[in-house]
């Protein structure tokens, strides 16, 4: 464990050294999350893009999952760390260790067993519902995986060893990439060997957390004689993973409902906004990196009682936040259609999804601040503040302003939901925190 990096290091210092690493594995994310997209869309089959991105909701569920053990874990370990409490945080690591594995089982079932509700839930088209379903059926089996990888990323970073989580983050992402031409193009598998690819790359990532833990170089633990459900533990993890696990599902549903809104106006659109959303994810996981990355440093604090420095840190995050925002902003809407076209060349997508792409970036700029509340509301153990700010930005602004907005204007209504559901979202976000400021201040003095 990097204990120095908490106790030791000025602000500036341990963001930059928690939040670098973080960041970085968000960019090889993005390359994951656009490879998938990227090299289906070589097929030149519009039906096999429009599958991928019906499909993604679904596999941001089991992301979801994964983060009531990964965001809920490592908030609770760094504040069990600000507090001296380094024993209890080896029942923390356990337990989110053998709760991955049982709900990976669980959200396996479900995806085989229920598959074709599923696919109906969705809005597949007949055009997309056997690539849908060879996609979905291959996710299914690996759902341990994914759910794994995704939580021990997080839940490692909870003790300050970011490069960990880093390189295993990369390696999945890496291996996903490097797969991602042989089995969809070479071995003309399409859209089955996109989701063959995901599944083995999140398994190396598995393999090297365990490995680490094997190694013993850190004061976590995954062994059965830790697990430990009392002494607050279960409470602890869930209570703040289920508003962060939350606003993963109902980005899921909102995208699944979006989808379900563009279906009627055609497949083009359906695949116009997969490639956007992709591209666009740029953003959003930088934002969400820098604010990840901050996290066990807000939480230590907190915990430790230096507020002061838990303000700080906030600030250079946002501004951090708001000034990437800006840049990419900029570059996007001055290279659209290059970049939408990079993705698909087919001339029926291209202009829906320059628009889409565009109409994304609104709220880019300031998005990352928003972020950055939530991240700092979950490793103080405010769910509550949390909840409410993941239900208000893809629950509920978003579906009142899809709904309305597709009746009065159509598509150009739908296309901009969310970027007006984004900014209500920063508000309400704004005005929690000003709501528990007085809270801190106290809370520095008891």
């Amino acid at each position: 464990m990097n204990q120095d990096v908490f106790e030791k290091y000025s602000v500036p210092k341990a963001m930059l050294t928690l939040a670098t690493p973080t960041v970085l594995s968000m960019l090889v994310t993005i390359l994951y999350n656009m490879a998938d997209t990227f090299f289906v869309g070589q097929t030149g089959d519009a039906n096999q893009v429009a599958a991928v991105s019906l499909t993604t909701p679904v596999f941001l569920m089991l992301m979801a999952v994964g983060n009531i053990f990964g965001i809920g874990g490592s908030a609770y370990i760094s504040r069990l760390l600000g507090q001296g409490e380094k024993d209890k945080t080896k029942h923390v690591s356990s337990f989110c260790c053998y709760g991955c594995i049982v709900c990976g089982l669980f959200m396996m079932g479900l995806f085989l067993l229920g598959m074709p509700t599923i696919l109906k839930l969705i809005g597949t088209s007949s055009n997309t519902y056997g690539f849908a379903k060879d996609y979905l059926t291959c996710i299914g089996y690996g759902a341990v995986f994914v759910v794994f990888a995704n939580a021990f990323g997080n839940v490692v970073r909870g003790e300050g060893a970011a490069k960990v989580s880093m390189i295993g983050m990369m390696i999945g992402t890496i291996v996903n990439i490097v797969l991602d031409p042989i089995m969809i193009l070479k071995m003309d598998m399409g859209v089955f060997g996109a989701a063959l690819a995901t599944i083995i790359g999140n398994a190396c990532a598995m393999v090297f957390y365990l490995i680490y833990f094997k190694k013993g170089k850190t004061i976590l633990s995954i062994k059965r004689k830790d697990f430990m459900l009392k002494d607050g533990i279960f409470a602890g993890v869930v209570s703040v993973g289920i508003p962060a696990s939350i606003n993963n599902i109902l980005m899921s549903v909102s995208n699944v409902v979006l989808n379900i809104f563009l279906v009627k106006y055609g497949d083009a659109q359906v695949a116009a906004m997969g490639v956007a959303q992709k591209v666009n994810i740029l953003t959003v996981l930088l934002s969400i990196g820098v604010a990840m990355g901050v996290q066990p440093l807000i939480g230590y604090y907190y915990g430790a009682k230096r507020v002061q420095d838990l303000k700080k840190t906030m600030a250079y995050a946002m501004g951090f936040n708001f000034i990437m925002g800006s840049i990419i902003t900029v570059l996007y809407v001055m290279n659209s259609q290059v970049i939408v076209s990079a993705f698909i060349k087919s001339q029926e997508v291209l202009p829906y999804g320059v628009q889409m792409l565009r109409a994304l970036m609104v709220s880019a700029p300031v998005l990352g601040i928003m972020f950055v509340f939530n991240f700092t509301f979950q490793a103080m153990g405010k769910p509550k503040q949390s909840l409410i700010l993941s239900l208000g930005r893809q629950g509920l602004f978003f579906l009142p302003v899809l709904l309305i907005a597709d009746r009065m204007i159509g598509l150009d209504g739908v296309v901009y939901a969310q970027p007006i559901a984004d900014y209500a979202s920063i508000l309400i976000s704004c005005i929690m925190f000003v709501l528990i400021k007085r809270e801190l201040d106290q809370y520095l003095k008891d």
